[in-house]
């Protein structure tokens, strides 16, 4: 079995790859690839899609890969579980509205919002610990519960079209997307590679995962 984290020069893949190899090996899990090759990918039994940046930039450096979305593409359309981490998550909504409007994949209907916080004292970009809240039963949050925390850096997020897609929140001056997921597809607001014992139970759930 291969995990593949998709390397398109958008994001922190050194601490990623680091937390899901420990986890493939704790799990049994096989083998952890960072890759940009289109063929690595279409053989990969799963795959991660990081992302740190603006929408807009992530998107286009993807796609500006020639093959790559397409073999990320038809791997998930086949069933492969798929994991977006911060804007790798937000690239699943069907639209981005930072700086511009900019199209997402569709596979998580909704649009990615600047945070706009109740109390204007709280800080945007929302950065540090949160507590998670409103978890949904899924087996990628088995064995985290109710208040644990994780790690975020963000200033915008999902706001999905249907509630029963979003996972998880945090409270930022209001709710937060915090993670989404559908069919075989999940992401996470939240750095799970950073988010110390909560993101490795996630990761290596994700690596157990069988949807």
């Amino acid at each position: 079995m291969t995990c593949a984290i998709i390397d398109y020069e958008s994001g922190n893949l050194h601490s990623a790859e680091k937390s899901f190899r420990r986890m493939a090996a704790e799990a049994g899990a096989g083998e952890v690839v960072v890759t940009s090759d289109p063929e690595t990918v279409a053989r990969a039994e799963r795959i991660v899609l990081p992302g740190v940046g603006a929408f807009a930039d992530c998107r286009a450096g993807l796609m500006g890969r020639a093959g790559l979305w397409e073999a990320i593409s038809a791997r998930v359309v086949a069933g492969a579980p798929f994991l977006g981490i911060c804007v790798g998550m937000q690239l699943m909504a069907d639209m981005g509205r930072e700086h511009g409007d900019t199209p997402g994949f569709g596979w998580i209907p909704g649009e990615v919002v600047h945070i706009r916080p109740a109390d204007p004292a709280l800080k945007i970009p929302h950065m540090g610990w949160n507590n998670l809240f409103g978890l949904r039963p899924h087996p990628l949050l088995e064995g985290i519960g109710e208040g644990d925390h994780a790690y975020f850096v963000h200033s915008y997020h999902l706001a999905a079209t249907h509630p029963d897609e979003v996972l998880a929140r945090v409270d930022h001056g209001g709710p937060v997307t915090a993670m989404v997921g559908r069919d075989n597809v999940a992401g996470t607001q939240f750095h799970p590679e950073k988010s110390q014992a909560t993101g490795l139970r996630l990761i290596g759930n994700f690596l157990r995962w069988r949807p």
